[in-house]
């Protein structure tokens, strides 16, 4: 497993990604999901808290000149299935599973995001609680190697989770003009016990210049009850 602190010091641009993993005395399911930006548009924002979970805003709407990439729900809670995403997807999958699709299914109808020549892969996470335990999934769409004719899927399950492990996944290698996107699979992350800890890890080793918001969440696997952390470069 790698530590996660290191991967976020050593790249100054991952853009935005979604951990998902469970503490080492197997009592939480743990998802974390940050945001980062170059442009003056992706960077006036902020994390909000709603009902169960959280969205962007514009810090200072006047500057806001594209919202369509950059408003969304991050997180919401269907039942006992969290849902964690990088755009609007999130209520895609919402309303998917709402109507008894599965979480693949649900995004059959979702691609790669709209903004050439990047076309930004949109990544997606689910935390299904199960009997004292529970399973998570990860998803990227992403262009065919740049190409935007064609859709490549990918999906990622773990199932049952493993204490203390966690798996991170992001929209961008590394930085670049364009940057380049992910490749390959969700990176193993070791996960600590404490929402503390692991928050202060996470937001003091993103890039200073380009993070924007962290939000962290541990759920109780027994009970469903959840402690969350937000974090806003912008207050």
């Amino acid at each position: 497993m790698k530590d996660i602190k290191e991967l976020l010091a050593n790249n100054s641009y991952p853009g935005r990604g979604i951990i998902i993993g469970a503490t080492p005395d197997g009592k939480h399911a743990v998802t974390a999901y940050f945001i980062m930006g170059r442009s003056e548009n992706s960077r006036n924002r902020i994390f909000v808290k709603t009902a169960d979970g959280i969205r962007t805003e514009a810090f200072d709407p006047s500057k806001m000149s594209d919202p369509s990439l950059v408003i969304y729900n991050a997180v919401r809670v269907l039942g006992n299935k969290t849902i964690v995403t990088n755009g609007d997807q999130t209520d895609t999958i919402y309303n998917g599973l709402d109507a008894q699709k599965t979480f693949e299914e649900s995004l059959q109808c979702r691609e790669f995001e709209p903004d050439p020549p990047i076309y930004t892969p949109r990544i997606s996470g689910i935390i299904r609680l199960t009997n004292n335990n529970f399973n998570y999934a990860l998803s990227i769409l992403k262009s065919a190697s740049g190409n935007p004719e064609s859709c490549n899927r990918f999906l990622f399950t773990y199932k049952p989770a493993v204490a203390g492990t966690g798996h991170f996944i992001h929209t961008y290698k590394c930085d670049g003009n364009p940057p380049e996107v992910f490749s390959g699979e969700p990176t193993a992350i070791s996960i600590p016990d404490d929402i503390g800890e692991f928050t202060q890890g996470l937001w003091d080793n993103l890039n200073e210049a380009n993070k924007i918001s962290l939000f962290v969440r541990y759920i109780d696997i027994a009970t469903g009850t959840y402690q969350d952390k937000i974090v806003n470069k912008n207050v």
